[in-house]
């Protein structure tokens, strides 16, 4: 008779065993951050008295790799995400792995990739819960977040770029070149955190110009054409008063251009419109969109760059915050 196998250590354990938390356990074996000598020595003698070994280095020896890593988005509309998908297949590519790529256009993705299914999972912000992150974690299963931070207590390595930064450069732009002050901000979706910096942006620019805030002027426009159309139309509408938009990314911005269009506000002539990203339409916008340039494709090709790091067990940073470039085009004034 076989004697029966023991069920390996878990990252939970180790925590306990050592009286630290999980996270410290991952910056320990990922040497991602300093940690007090005495508290790494109660680290490693915990791993040791348990004989815990970190994914993937052992469960390689236990499982059949996929040679897939998992892609999870909440949808794949809208201009962004094809440069995004690029960059990621071509470094995926080259370090030898093949796309699961999925896609859920809900709050809550029902379908969630397992650790037979693929090796390492990128996701994208909206399409993950942090119960969802926290089990990953707790399993040692390799994940990598795009434009989300992920919990304290679950270091995984996320990635994003400059939003707070372009913003203000945006609003800098078309407060001291153009003189315009009553600018609209059109906010993206409530839970994703690029709206939410991009705020920060504009608000922070507007103070430093000593302009006054105006909750008038804050709305909500998605990052999506039909959506920023419906709410400038309620602005206009509403009588409220502006002569720029900010809006929250390159699409939302297509569709402000349009709304305005249609009731003969004339841009930029009577209202500028700045975007967010630089997608590939909005140079071919009517007219040219002055926005802020993300490096979109560099954003997929470093998240996977950050996974394949994990599944080696290799260190690899928390944080990677891409640099972002402003664009002048036509919509904003400028000739």
């Amino acid at each position: 008779m076989n004697p029966q196998k023991r069920r390996p250590a878990t990252i939970i354990e180790v925590a306990k065993l050592a009286n630290v938390s999980p996270a410290t356990i991952s910056r320990v074996l990922n040497r991602t951050a300093v940690v007090a000598p005495e508290t790494e020595q109660r680290v490693r003698e915990a791993i040791t008295e348990l004989g815990f070994i970190p994914h993937p280095a052992a469960r390689q020896l236990v499982l059949n790799r996929t040679n897939l890593i998992g892609v999870l988005l909440q949808e794949i509309s809208g201009a962004f995400f094809p440069p995004m998908l690029r960059g990621i297949e071509a470094e995926a590519r080259e370090a030898g792995y093949n796309l699961l790529i999925y896609s859920q256009q809900n709050e809550k993705p029902s379908f969630q990739f397992g650790e037979h299914s693929v090796d390492g999972l990128i996701t994208f912000a909206g399409s993950i819960q942090e119960t969802d992150i926290r089990r990953y974690f707790e399993r040692e299963f390799p994940v990598v977040l795009l434009h989300q931070t992920p919990p304290q207590d679950c270091p995984y390595p996320f990635v994003t770029v400059e939003n707070k930064l372009g913003a203000e450069k945006l609003i800098d732009h078309l407060i001291e070149v153009h003189g315009l002050q009553r600018i609209v901000y059109l906010q993206g979706p409530e839970s994703h955190e690029d709206s939410r910096w991009r705020e920060r942006g504009y608000r922070e620019a507007l103070e430093a110009h000593q302009i006054a805030f105006d909750s008038q002027l804050l709305i909500r426009g998605g990052f999506d054409e039909e959506e920023a159309a419906s709410a400038i139309q309620k602005l206009i509408q509403d009588g409220v008063g502006f002569d720029a938009v900010f809006a929250g990314d390159d699409d939302a911005a297509a569709g402000v251009i349009a709304a305005l269009n249609q009731a003969g506000r004339r841009v930029p002539d009577d209202v500028a419109v700045v975007g967010f990203d630089d997608v590939p339409i909005s140079r071919f916008i009517t007219p040219p969109l002055t926005t802020v340039r993300a490096p979109i494709e560099q954003i997929g090709r470093t998240a996977v760059q950050l996974l394949v790091k994990q599944m080696l067990n290799q260190p690899c940073e928390n944080k990677v915050l891409l640099p972002t470039e402003l664009v002048i085009r036509h919509s904003c004034g400028c000739k």
